[in-house]
Formats: C-alpha cells, sequence, structure tokens
C-alpha cells in the first residue's frame, strides 16, 4: 500500500519538528555554557556579597561615572546571569543597582536583568532540568503547581509580590507548568516592581555611608523600615486570605 501524500507531509513536518527542537535545546544548553564561563571569567561571583560591594565601592562608582552606558550593559547582563544560573546573590545585585544608579532608574535595569534571566531559568526549567527539578523539588511542587492550575497569571503575580518561595523556585517550577511564556514574563515583570525600588532605595541609601554613626540617619532608617513593612506582608496576607468571603 502506497503511503497518501498527507501522512507524507505529516511524517516530514514532524520530523522538521523534532529537528527544531532538539537544534533549541542544543542553542539554550550553549546558552547556559556561554553564562557560566563568562560568570567565572568576569570573576562576578566576587561582588555578590556585602563585603565585595563595600570593597568594590570606589571603583564601581568611578566606572559608573565613566562608562555609564557601558556600567549599565554590564549589570543587566551579570543580573541576567545570577538569575537565569539560579545564583545567590540577587538581593546583593540589586542593592548594588541602587547604589550605583539610584533608586528609578536601578529598579528599572534590575527589572530588565531580573525578567529576562527568570525566562531563561523558565526555559532551561522546561527543556532542559524537567526531571531533575521534579527530583530535587518534588516535595515542595505540590502547592505551586495547585496554585498555577487555577489561574496562572494572578498566582504568578501573587508569588512575585509576596515572596512564600524562593525566586528560584518558582522560576524553575514555572517552567514545569502550562503558562504562556509571554504571561510567566509580563508577570514577573509586574510583580517584582514594588521588591525591587524597596531593595534599590535601600541600596541607594547604603551607598552614602562612610561611618557607622551614619547609620542612623533618617534616609537609612526610611530604607530599613521600608524593607521591614515589607517582610510583613505575607502575615497580611496569610490573615486576609484565611477570612470567610
Amino acid at each position: 500500500m502506497i503511503p497518501s501524500q498527507d501522512a507524507h507531509t505529516t511524517s516530514i513536518e514532524s520530523h522538521t519538528s523534532q529537528n527544531n527542537g532538539g537544534f533549541g535545546k542544543l542553542l539554550l544548553g550553549l546558552s547556559v555554557g556561554l553564562g557560566i564561563a563568562a560568570f567565572l571569567y568576569f570573576d562576578f561571583g566576587s561582588y555578590l556579597s556585602l563585603e565585595g560591594l563595600k570593597s568594590n565601592r570606589d571603583h564601581l562608582l568611578a566606572f559608573t561615572e565613566a562608562n555609564y552606558s557601558a556600567a549599565v550593559v554590564i549589570f543587566v547582563f551579570a543580573y541576567c546571569l545570577v538569575v537565569g544560573l539560579s545564583l545567590p546573590g540577587g538581593t546583593i545585585m540589586t542593592l548594588a543597582g541602587g547604589f550605583l544608579f539610584g533608586s528609578v532608574l536601578g529598579t528599572l535595569y534590575v527589572n530588565v536583568g531580573a525578567t529576562v534571566g527568570a525566562t531563561l531559568a523558565f526555559l532551561v526549567a522546561r527543556y532542559l532540568l524537567r526531571d531533575w527539578v521534579e527530583r530535587k523539588f518534588g516535595s515542595r511542587l505540590g502547592p505551586i503547581q495547585e496554585g498555577f492550575a487555577k489561574n496562572a497569571f494572578s498566582y504568578l503575580i501573587t508569588l512575585r509580590l509576596i515572596p512564600l518561595f524562593p525566586f528560584f523556585l518558582v522560576n524553575m517550577v514555572s517552567g514545569l507548568t502550562r503558562v504562556r511564556i509571554g504571561s510567566y514574563m509580563a508577570a514577573t515583570s509586574l510583580g517584582i516592581i514594588p521588591g525591587s525600588f524597596v531593595f534599590a532605595y535601600a541600596g541607594r541609601q547604603l551607598g552614602t555611608i562612610n561611618s557607622l554613626k551614619e547609620i542612623a540617619s533618617p534616609n537609612v532608617l526610611v530604607a530599613f523600615t521600608l524593607l521591614g513593612l515589607l517582610a510583613l506582608v505575607p502575615i497580611f496576607y496569610r490573615r486576609l486570605a484565611g477570612r470567610p468571603t
């Protein structure tokens, strides 16, 4: 029996789709590898601590003032690497963003870097690390996946606004769900704005400290007050969620 033309066409399309999928995974894997290589080559890890930020303070400020555009590009790229590779240091990076670029612009640059990096982590989890993520975090996936099943966009906004789970874990688990990448990026970008601004504002004020006496300055106290209020948000959320409607 001679195969029909439709069957032959379907077979070709299926083969092409598999090839494209394999190429996409290869490209994603190469991107992750290059990201790790860049992270090690430029020694970004030495800056991902409060001590590292303080010890390199003058150098970072001088470089930013002399090469503002380049500093922005490097900062956003480094933030993408940290988030995309699920490395510790996102908080320090956000503080550095406020310290170097100011509260508003620092929040903007953090948002771009965090959103792109989170999307990279999302794609890595969806296409490369699905089995590993399920084995590693299987006991913690249930509540998150259940929330995604009800309303993915709203639930993801909530997770970003109220950090009930670590940022990197939400990135990875999101990749295991059926949420669309556009919805994921939009919810991430919107949801991280308040927290990013608070930490960028704190970073801006902490960047002016030259002695321990300056810790009690009004601006620094305001920054820590905002951080404290942000930390209380999950408590109020749980109380409101527990009330009958």
